[in-house]
């Protein structure tokens, strides 16, 4: 699966990650990755000696692009106050059986510098890391924090007014929430609907040499990767930050945050990705203001609830909004998909995910049905065993979008109805793809079986025979091109689904 390397804003260029309109991500938390590969491999392995058959094997799947998350320098005062923390101390402990101080290697979130950690192989580790992913038509995303950084960046000394002010008399009456740091009082970082951060210091949105120093650090960014994930993105936004702040903040400028820093950005790199964690339903706002891709929170917590004319309410919206969202059952913010549904609910989730439009994000150790969702402090994994059944069934669904239909054809809602007098259609939900190929998704998201009638938008097949091919099934059925647009029956099991690709039934004779 090697391509050949062109060269494009300084960097390496992923063939295949610039052609997909709804890419497929795959999310690394990187330290304790690498550690697992130290640990089978007997050997010290960095970003920069990532054995060959890993990115091998990531790009079999049919990824386009990797997400390694926590490559930037972790902050030490970060570890210490972690240490000091009882709570996730017993968090840690809970999590390896033979936890130590030393696993703590500090929050990825908690960033001293936007420098390749040395312990992960440095800048030079990066980018061989990155020039292994182009070649093989992968790109490379990285994490960006706008909110907050760690007590010990080199700004809340050189540059105190880039951030949130505290005086004496908030240090001594809410020591929670701000910190004395060489002498001066910072407010710590927060989300306005939870307690301060402890490790972690607020930059001033509203600032506008933050602003400037956000630009310059964004453009050294892109010159090292494909694109940025930006995390809890809304917490910038003006209306976002004067309502957390207040006072505090000071006058809010008259450009948002983001429509300032994104533009400015791709003055230099044109087809940089920005990628927003985004919730509170900001996520169409925030497109607005440049970014990409935006989280799909909303589709997640209702494939959770299971509640599946909900996913049809909310797959309604206007297709652009859509083809803008990033759609997963797992990341690692949330708790592992195989705590969250059983087997057979979780294979439906990863069907109705993995094939809607936008970008689908799939988390490491997801497709092995890993239950511990790791602490992001510590640098190494449990040991766990794999799922070997849900391991074939995701290679299998991830052989299958391998059809280049799923990256870059046109996704559509498909309408269903049911017979009378034995309508139990209220958990199917439809779509298809137009493309290379064409495919019909159907999915039944209830605990029983539904019964109904799908049709599709293709009025060219009236009177064409032809094949419908489940290879995640390895079932085919010959049907008449009219009932596909008249409406297909369909009869599902619980949690089961049909992925059909339509063929000509001349192709097969």
């Amino acid at each position: 699966m090697i391509v050949n390397v062109t060269h494009e804003e300084g960097g390496p260029a992923a063939s295949r990650w610039r052609s997909a309109t709804h890419p497929f991500l795959y999310e690394i938390n990187t330290w304790p990755w690498l550690n697992r590969l130290s640990t089978d491999t007997g050997r010290r392995i960095d970003l920069g000696s990532v054995p060959d058959e890993h990115w091998d094997a990531i790009a079999d799947l049919g990824f386009d692009a990797v997400w390694l998350m926590g490559v930037w320098e972790r902050s030490p005062a970060g570890v210490t106050i972690a240490l000091a923390d009882g709570e996730l101390v017993s968090a840690f402990e809970a999590t390896l059986d033979d936890y130590t101080p030393s696993d703590v290697v500090g929050s990825p979130y908690c960033i001293r510098d936007y420098e390749v950690d040395s312990n992960l192989g440095g800048r030079a580790g990066l980018a061989a890391a990155r020039a292994a992913l182009a070649r093989r038509g992968l790109g490379l995303i990285l994490d960006f924090v706008p909110n907050h950084v760690a007590p010990d960046h080199p700004w809340t000394t050189t540059h105190p007014e880039r951030f949130v002010q505290g005086t004496a008399a908030d240090l001594r009456h809410d020591a929670t929430s701000f910190v004395d740091v060489a002498g001066r009082v910072l407010a710590n970082g927060r989300d306005p609907y939870f307690p301060a951060w402890p490790d972690v210091v607020q930059l001033n949105a509203f600032s506008p040499d933050l602003r400037s120093a956000v630009v310059d650090t964004l453009r050294r960014i892109a010159e090292q990767c494909d694109g940025v994930r930006c995390d809890m993105a809304m917490l910038m936004m003006n209306d976002t930050f004067g309502r957390t702040w207040g006072a505090r903040a000071g006058d809010a400028p008259a450009d948002d945050y983001w429509p300032t820093v994104i533009p400015a950005v791709r003055e230099s790199h044109p087809t940089f990705h920005f990628i927003a964690e985004a919730y509170w339903d900001l996520e169409w706002a925030l497109q607005q203001q440049g970014f990409d891709f935006c989280y799909d929170k909303r589709l997640y917590d209702r494939l959770v609830q299971g509640d599946a004319e909900q996913v049809g309410g909310h797959l309604l919206a206007d297709r652009d909004y859509q083809e803008k969202l990033v759609r997963f059952i797992e990341n690692h913010d949330e708790p592992r998909a195989a705590t969250v549904f059983d087997p057979a609910r979780e294979n439906a989730a990863a069907v109705a995910t993995l094939t809607q439009t936008g970008a689908r994000l799939v988390h490491d150790g997801q497709m092995e049905g890993r239950r511990t969702r790791l602490p992001v402090f510590l640098g190494r994994f449990p040991t766990e065993p794999v799922d070997t059944d849900r391991s074939l069934f995701y290679r299998s669904l991830l052989t299958t979008l391998g059809d280049n239909t799923f990256r870059t054809g046109v996704w559509q809602l498909c309408d269903r109805s049911g017979s009378p007098g034995n309508d139990r259609t209220e958990d199917l939900v439809a779509w298809c793809w137009d493309g290379d190929r064409r495919w019909l998704v159907v999915v039944n998201l209830g605990p029983d079986t539904a019964i109904g009638y799908v049709r599709v938008p293709w009025h060219d097949l009236r009177g064409v025979p032809c094949r419908l091919v489940d290879p995640t099934h390895d079932a085919v059925f010959d049907r008449a091109g009219t009932d596909l647009c008249d409406g297909l029956y369909v009869e599902l099991g619980p949690w089961q689904w049909h992925l059909f690709r339509i063929d000509s039934a001349e192709e097969h004779t």
